[in-house]
């Protein structure tokens, strides 16, 4: 008998990339409304890779990004962008797709 391989863990059915300028109000604002939204709408689903725009240039030149703060949904697919501090739950959970579910109690 031969040993069960090891579980492969399952990718995070949300993939988002917030764009930043450094430590400005509007992206404090931004990274603060995208974790609370995260948590209480897909707990542990999602990975939130947040980018600095002065520290990373490149990434976002080669992603177009033009404004910040800037979140771009990567998964799950259609790729989708929302320029602004995210301070419009309603607009924000109709771009991740999320406007359907409950939110879950928070702790």
């Amino acid at each position: 008998m031969s040993p069960t391989p090891p579980a492969v863990p399952e990718a995070p059915a949300y993939e988002l990339d917030l764009y930043v300028t450094g430590a400005t109000p509007n992206s404090t604002r931004a990274l603060r409304h995208i974790r609370e939204i995260c948590e209480q709408y897909i707990p542990g689903q999602y990975t939130l890779r947040i980018i600095d725009l002065y520290q990373q240039p490149e990434l976002a030149q080669q992603a177009q990004i033009v404004a910040a703060p800037t979140l771009v949904r990567r998964q799950p697919l259609p790729l989708r962008r929302l320029v602004g501090d995210l301070s419009n739950r309603e607009v924000v959970l109709a771009v991740l797709g999320l406007d359907d579910l409950p939110p879950y109690p928070l702790p």
